[in-house]
């Protein structure tokens, strides 16, 4: 199955996208107490995909071996997925972790475009 998913964060809350065939799953949170106001607006990008595609997975809107576009408007987290190019910054770091963490346990297959 193919699938587009946008995302977005800032200091205050996350949310997610994800548009498959004519199907739109859309989603948004608070963040959790030990994030609210403490986390950067890229970091929650950062959140907001995790979570995001964590979510997606266990409602089996995303299934193992599907095809996701990932749109990205930050250039930095785009180069960080596209290119491997390091980031300077933990909690990112862990968070891109996980991430590919739940990629490679799921076979996913994705593609990340800048928008």
């Amino acid at each position: 199955m193919d699938h587009v998913f946008y995302f977005d964060g800032d200091s205050e809350r996350i949310s997610w996208k994800i548009e498959t065939g004519d199907s739109i799953a859309e989603q948004n949170r608070e963040h959790v107490q030990i994030y609210k106001n403490k986390v950067t607006n890229l970091q929650s990008k950062y959140i907001a995909l995790h979570v995001g595609l964590f979510w997606a997975i266990g409602v089996f809107i995303i299934k193992n071996e599907d095809n996701i576009k990932v749109m990205c408007n930050e250039k930095e987290m785009y180069e960080n997925f596209k290119f491997n190019k390091e980031v300077n910054d933990e909690f990112i770091t862990n968070r891109v972790r996980f991430i590919k963490q739940l990629i490679s346990q799921r076979k996913l297959k994705m593609e990340f475009e800048l928008v």
